[in-house]
């Protein structure tokens, strides 16, 4: 599907449901590349520059959020009685129990995809329970940290999520705690205990660093930009190699030497 809306009015409009969802005391946050463009003010031109979809003039095609399961009534209700963006229609073959819900706009100008308490694709990233849980540490967006997880988390990367974790990296330091910047405790403690994850992330990394290079060298990154985003992945390179694993971490590098695989088949429709 190719998106007609321009990048910032697709921006207005994950905003505009997550602010409608807030005046209902409802939580809902955007997730993907809308959100790495909220969370990365004064990046856009990178973001652009990038060429994100292979078209300079445009960067996204839907809408992704997540909220908690247990105000799954109340998200519903919001997107189809409430009627946040007119006459949206509920793809009906795309539910998952409470796991996700998929929109269409009307004029199939983008879908509307929501997901609940975690992310599971490639690996598991959760977000917990409303009231303790992690959507609460940030709005209109989950946090940096989190988003940072949602790209290396796949474990086939491609090169728009290469161009998202380079945007992402170049805009936020890395650092102790989840006020924009990257947490480097929560992805020690979350990583040290999935070596799945912790493989597919610390991969990921190295592959986001041989693009910046790539990038840096047909002028697409300067040589400034590349130098901060080469420090902050091998800061994080350094913690997620020097963090305390558990016997959880482990076990699973020696299930995955016997099995070959460590991770969850995803089809792109779910990235």
């Amino acid at each position: 599907m190719v998106a007609v809306l321009s990048d910032e009015e697709m921006v207005r409009e994950a905003v505009r449901i997550v602010e409608a969802a807030r005046e209902r005391g409802v939580i809902l946050r955007i997730l993907g590349a809308i959100a790495i463009r909220l969370h990365s003010a004064g990046h856009e031109d990178l973001h652009t520059r990038l060429g994100r979809l292979g078209d300079m003039s445009k960067s996204f095609t839907d809408i992704d959020l997540i909220g908690y399961s247990s105000q799954y009534g109340e998200i519903r209700r919001l997107m189809e009685r409430d009627a946040i963006i007119q006459d949206l229609t509920v793809n009906s073959s795309v539910f998952h129990g409470r796991e996700r819900l998929l929109y269409n706009h009307p004029e199939n100008l983008y879908h509307v995809d929501i997901f609940f308490d975690k992310l599971a694709f490639s690996h598991d990233i959760p977000f917990g329970k409303k009231g303790s849980g992690r959507l609460e540490l940030d709005y209109p967006t989950i946090t940096v940290t989190d988003l940072l997880l949602e790209k290396l988390q796949i474990h086939e990367i491609n090169e728009k999520d290469i161009k998202d974790v380079i945007v992402l990296l170049k805009a936020h330091p890395v650092g102790h705690g989840d006020e924009d910047q990257v947490n480097l405790d929560y992805l020690a403690k979350l990583l040290g205990d999935d070596w799945g994850l912790w493989k597919d992330a610390t991969d990921n990394l190295r592959k986001a660093l041989s693009f910046a290079e790539r990038y840096r060298d047909s002028g697409l990154l300067s040589k400034e930009d590349y130098h901060v985003i080469e420090e902050r992945i091998a800061g994080i390179l350094e913690t997620l190699e020097n963090c305390p694993k558990t016997k959880r971490w482990y076990d699973g590098a020696k299930q995955a030497e016997k099995k070959k695989k460590y991770w969850r088949d995803v089809e792109e429709l779910y990235r």
